[in-house]
């Protein structure tokens, strides 16, 4: 019921889509990743890597991940060959007929990874193939029904992830370089309107350029510069959308003393130039 768009920045169209999709061998997506909807991820077999913001999850067979609207993530090999997933894609307006704030908690905890067990799994799946079912059969009442299983979905899954926050301490890092990277994500997040090379911020955080580099693509599927120009382009296109600033002002503003180079980043992400996204963005508010 929905054609789905990809790339920094893109967005589903429509307010709803679901799709299943089986990989086989290794396989990482290529490239940076954000869009205007809510993402769910469902794992149905083999295991991922998954970053989101600033944190890097170990996803396994029946593990489901919550992504915010507009939130940096990015999957990548886990050195498993062969997985299965299912993903949603919402737009807030979809649940919109509910009223109900409850509905977006699983997108507001710290931890964004839920974890079940085999019960919860069988049920999760039956609803999942349900909504697959569904959207693809188009019957009368389809978007109804779609929307009350999304909902039940997201309560339940709410619930749970509260619960188990309560139970357990959040998981460990995937492995003891994580929290060395973890910690210069949340460093390049709070810098970037500023100048940032790989070799200051590996002098800051006491490590060589080299391994930096390398360990900083291993965890979070970016390579360094990859990482701090989706970032800044990023908030560069939120900037766009709501303010009315020059190009070069909000150029500076994310960290480019270049317009020139600014613009080639910005197309090379968002497949168009700033002043075409602001006049999108416009059309899209009418």
């Amino acid at each position: 019921m929905a054609a789905e768009t990809r790339g920094g920045g893109a967005g589903v169209k429509e307010p709803f889509f679901i799709h299943q999709n089986k990989v086989s061998g290794h396989h990482s997506m290529p490239s940076n990743h954000f869009h205007e909807p809510y993402e769910i991820y469902y794992l149905l077999s083999g295991e991922r890597h998954y970053f989101i913001k600033d944190h890097t999850y170990r996803v396994r067979k029946g593990d489901v991940v919550f992504i915010d609207k507009n939130e940096l993530h990015k999957t990548s090999d886990a050195g498993v060959p062969n997985h299965e997933r299912i993903l949603i894609n919402f737009n807030e307006s979809f649940l919109d007929p509910f009223g109900e704030p409850l509905l977006f908690e699983p997108f507001r905890r710290k931890t964004r990874l839920l974890s079940l067990s085999l019960t919860e799994r069988e049920w999760i799946e039956r609803l999942l193939y349900e909504m697959l079912s569904e959207d693809k059969e188009g019957a009368p009442g389809a978007e109804t029904s779609l929307r009350a299983r999304l909902a039940s979905l997201l309560i339940w899954s709410g619930r749970k992830l509260e619960r188990q926050e309560n139970e357990q301490s959040p998981g460990e890092p995937v492995s003891a370089a994580h929290q060395k990277i973890f910690e210069i994500v949340e460093y390049v997040n709070a810098r970037f309107d500023g100048p940032l090379s790989l070799e200051s911020v590996a002098k800051a955080h006491y490590i060589s350029p080299y391994h930096l580099s390398r360990t900083f693509k291993r965890i979070t599927g970016f390579s360094f510069v990859e990482y701090v120009n989706t970032v800044r382009v990023k908030e560069a296109q939120r900037l766009l959308k709501e303010t009315d600033w020059r190009v070069t002002r909000i150029a500076e503003r994310v960290g480019y003393d270049n317009i020139g180079h600014f613009g080639r980043v910005f197309k090379q992400m968002a497949k168009t130039n700033p002043l075409e996204y602001r006049k999108s963005a416009k059309r899209e508010r009418l």
